[in-house]
């Protein structure tokens, strides 16, 4: 009886030192093992609130040059136009008269030039004939000159006129989109009241304010994805290509009445990554992949 008490303590003895030797080599194991982190968790999102506007050049708001009565105007809002093209024309039916007239004392110089050019060949061969003195034949030279100068300064005036009539026409800086018409036609317009805004719709860009907390997670390259109330359930990839070197008290008016106007942020530029048809001033909101530290 006590030979089998002791062959049953010996197998539970070897059996605990077996299961103990087991438990340490698979804690050995464990404590070594690679520590995997969660997909998704090396990184996170900065919100901001943005506008679309458009690059620096491509939107311009065209100006009169010159003031008058605005006797056309040809386009309309939304439509598309070629730079250089003429977009209206202010009044100048007396800049046009008063150019003719210049154009004809610039031919009435020209006249006397010709004419003072063949007097002074003439009294030239006649002194050299010793028919006149030297006087008469200064006093041609004299002629020509005046007449000469008198040419240069109808061609001057003539010239004034051309660049205000040039004025008068309203072209396209760029083509693009008529986003804006300021006037209408019979409107009497100053010199360099708003006519027309165009802007080249086809570059586009984010304007984006994020909260100066985050600036540490900001980087130029950085993935954003663009939203807008406007459509729901879509989004548009974006990249962030300029982050402003300073922190400034925030310009767009939050969508969320409770948020504070006064914060200070960050200015971001952000660029579309595809096309969206997000119009011209459209308030965005944007998740700016964070960059890693």
């Amino acid at each position: 009886m006590r030979t089998r008490t002791i062959g049953i303590t010996v197998s539970i003895g070897l059996a605990l030192a077996v299961a103990t030797v087991l438990q340490a080599r698979s804690a050995g194991v464990t404590a070594t093992a690679p520590r995997v982190a969660p997909a998704g968790a090396g990184g996170h999102d900065v919100a901001a609130e943005g506008r679309v506007v458009t690059y620096p050049g491509a939107e311009v708001r065209v100006s009169a040059e010159r003031g008058g009565r605005l006797v056309r105007l040809d386009v309309q809002e939304g439509d598309r136009v070629q730079k250089g093209q003429m977009l209206g024309e202010i009044e100048s039916e007396e800049l046009r008269a008063a150019l003719a007239e210049a154009r004809g004392r610039v031919s009435e110089a020209e006249a006397e030039v010709r004419l003072a050019e063949l007097n002074r060949d003439r009294r030239r061969r006649l002194l050299a004939e010793r028919i006149i003195s030297a006087h008469d034949a200064d006093e041609a030279d004299r002629d020509l000159e005046r007449a000469q100068a008198r040419i240069v300064a109808a061609r001057a005036e003539a010239a004034r006129y051309e660049a205000q009539l040039r004025k008068s026409r309203i072209l396209a800086p760029l083509s693009g989109t008529v986003t804006a018409r300021h006037v209408d036609a019979g409107e009497t317009v100053e010199m360099g009241d708003a006519v027309v805004t165009v802007a080249d719709l086809g570059r586009l860009r984010v304007d984006a304010e994020a909260d100066e907390a985050d600036a540490g997670s900001l980087s130029v390259g950085s993935s954003a994805s663009i939203t807008a109330d406007g459509y729901p359930g879509q989004a548009w990839k974006g990249r962030v290509e300029e982050v402003a070197n300073s922190v400034t008290l925030r310009k767009l008016k939050p969508q969320d009445p409770s948020r504070p106007t006064d914060t200070r942020i960050l200015a971001v530029k952000v660029a579309f990554d595809e096309p969206a048809p997000l119009r011209l001033g459209t308030t965005v909101e944007l998740k700016i992949r964070a960059a890693a530290r």
